[in-house]
């Protein structure tokens, strides 16, 4: 099929159709699939990101159906710092959203970082443009959660949720990663278990984020998680929005620099000392601009 016939497929339902799209947008046919789809409805991303082991996963698999009990169109972007192919932590993932595998309205996709730095991979704003393109109504990002590269998300998200578990220092821990930095909500989920408030008034210190206390393999804390999100949403702004793109725009760019086909021979010039770090970013800069 061509990419305009995978494209008319998908808007019928055709959940094949939507990942093979997924999956030409990974790849080196990108620029294809964006050309095809024209000017798009920009898309309504909720990120979710947190220490491994908070309940990241768990949480989706809620939110998921709170969303869809109010008849919205929901798709998972699990961003996986291996291959989507590989199995691993995403197969997990997926034993997690079990419930929402078999609903033609619900999309849950792992997308492999493939060496890009931060909690994002570099194909997810295409991703995100594209679903939305296919009338998802919602997209929730998962990232892989490993600290400070996931201030990433932000750059994508509104809003972006930290979940953390009680005690265990996490609140500080996240705090010296930056992700509280970027945090929009921040959920305690296991509020069940000791050290739950404990862990809110330690946050309570580090951030002006709503905090919100969740026991997501039970469905508690869901409703409130659902209001805090749409409450924020419908703050957003033009201003907000346009910072959101100019931040992927540039990360988008530093992961280009960085595999520059010059940037080893600027870089031997200046550890060499036969030019300097200003000289040799300007004259990569440069390069990366010539028509």
């Amino acid at each position: 099929m061509t990419i305009d016939e995978l494209i008319t497929a998908a808007r019928n339902g055709s959940t094949r159709a939507a990942g093979r799209l997924l999956s030409l947008v990974e790849s080196s046919r990108r620029d294809e699939v964006l050309e095809a789809l024209g000017a798009t409805t920009p898309p309504r991303v909720v990120g979710l990101t947190g220490p491994p082991g908070a309940g990241k996963s768990t949480t989706v698999a809620a939110l998921v159906g709170a969303y869809r009990n109010r008849g919205m169109r929901v798709a998972v972007l699990a961003v996986d710092p291996s291959s989507p192919y590989s199995g691993g932590a995403l197969l997990g993932d997926r034993i997690r959203m079990a419930a929402h595998i078999n609903d033609p309205d619900v999309l849950i996709r792992s997308v492999a970082t493939r060496g890009h730095l931060g909690g994002l991979a570099a194909a997810v704003p295409a991703a995100t443009r594209l679903l939305a393109a296919l009338s998802y109504d919602l997209i929730v990002a998962e990232t892989v959660g490993v600290g400070q590269s996931e201030v990433e998300v932000v750059a994508l998200a509104d809003p972006t949720v930290v979940i953390l578990n009680p005690g265990a220092g996490d609140a500080i821990q996240a705090a010296k990663a930056g992700l509280l930095e970027v945090a929009d909500i921040v959920v305690v989920n296991k509020a069940d278990r000791e050290g739950a408030d404990q862990t809110v008034r330690d946050l309570r210190a580090e951030t002006k984020a709503p905090i919100l206390k969740l026991v997501a393999a039970q469905g508690e804390g869901i409703p409130e998680l659902v209001d805090a999100i749409e409450t924020h949403h419908r703050a957003d702004s033009p201003e907000r929005r346009k910072a959101r793109a100019r931040a992927q725009i540039l990360s988008l760019a530093q992961t280009r620099l960085r595999s520059h086909t010059d940037l080893d021979r600027l870089a031997e010039a200046v550890s060499d000392g036969r030019s300097d770090p200003y000289t040799a970013a300007e004259q990569l800069f440069a390069i990366t601009v010539e028509p």
